[in-house]
């Protein structure tokens, strides 16, 4: 009853999913980065819609000047704006602020990096829109920011989520379970500090297609298995979660990448990212447990032992998945050979 259980959960999800995505909330990105004295390129890039974005608005500190126009145009979901500016008094013990951003249900990261090499990071919320540039950046600062941006990471990304919850789906025995995160833990953890470091190297359009094809697999496997003909990631899920694991962690580490790590303090960041994601995982795996353990508490007291659901209902969960995934497969495919 308990994967039935967790195969209506995902039904009613993914029934969903057509208006929880596309009011997905992405957190906006400021970027400066000091190109001579008291001189920053700014990227400001504001989560959007079609033609329509967020309407936010970037507030330096009193004496700093814009030296050229304010470029903006829409790529993909993001409204991006790149200009310089000149603040005669530096940044360093000065106030940076989003406005609007109080109105907003989104996170704002901002990133600065100085000629000196120093580079510091901070999250901007609806409830602490402004952020106070200290001479240095403190280890709590980083610790807080990059637990966050990890665990931020992994709930809105629907294409991890979706992949462990079809290992839940396979994976019937608490101990197998266990053992099955545990190996899609390490192996994410290692592709992730070895790309963010530099040791490897893979291009990211085509691992982020290759993940969403890790989920046609779990469906596809899901199918098998509902025929009576279980295969690999029945026998061994660890081995299977192992190795797509290491491909996540490439996409984790492409994420990663984007925002950037405090040149003072990258192994702090790295540490603290990858915790993050790990405890946004273990969110997710729990929330959809206890979810499955409450239903399934609910239909006994009522004395419910057998309730109307289709034969093939379970095979049904990877029909949808199945193309989902196989959508994004294409999508992502396409991106990067046109």
């Amino acid at each position: 009853m308990m994967n039935r259980i967790l195969c209506l959960l995902l039904l009613g999800g993914l029934c969903l999913t057509g208006n929880t995505f596309a009011d997905e909330i992405r957190p906006g990105y400021l970027e400066l980065k000091e190109t001579s004295h008291n001189v920053f390129s700014v990227l400001w890039k504001v989560p959007a819609k079609g033609d329509k974005k967020l309407s936010l608005k970037v507030q330096l500190p009193v004496g700093c000047r814009n030296k050229t126009p304010l470029n903006g145009q829409f790529i993909g979901g993001a409204y991006i704006q790149r200009w310089m500016v000149d603040c005669e008094d530096g940044l360093i013990e000065r106030s940076i602020s989003i406005e609007g951003l109080e109105s907003t249900n989104t996170d704002v990261l901002l990133r600065m990096e100085f000629m000196d090499g120093v580079s510091q990071s901070a999250r901007l919320t609806p409830s602490e829109r402004s952020f106070h540039i200290p001479a240095e950046a403190s280890s709590l600062q980083i610790i807080r920011t990059y637990t966050w941006l990890g665990i931020e990471h992994i709930l809105l990304g629907i294409d991890h989520l979706l992949f462990v919850f079809a290992l839940l789906l396979i994976v019937k025995n608490m101990r197998r379970l266990v053992w099955t995160v545990t190996a899609f833990t390490i192996a994410h953890s290692i592709t992730l500090a070895g790309a963010t470091l530099g040791y490897l190297r893979a291009p990211q359009q085509p691992v982020e297609a290759i993940i969403a094809l890790s989920i046609v697999f779990l469906a596809v496997e899901i199918v098998h298995g509902q025929q009576g003909q279980p295969r690999l990631t029945h026998r061994a899920p660890w081995i299977v979660a192992f190795s797509f694991g290491l491909l996540h962690g490439f996409g984790f580490a492409g994420a990663l990448s984007e925002v950037g790590l405090p040149q003072n303090a990258i192994p702090l960041a790295l540490l603290f990212f990858n915790l993050g994601v790990e405890i946004g995982q273990l969110l997710f795996v729990a929330t959809v447990v206890i979810l499955a353990q409450l239903v399934s508490g609910y239909l006994n007291r009522m004395e419910v032992t057998k309730f109307d659901y289709p034969a093939w209902g379970q095979r049904a969960v990877a029909y949808v998945i199945g193309p989902v995934a196989f959508y994004w497969v294409i999508e992502r495919t396409t991106a990067f050979i046109s």
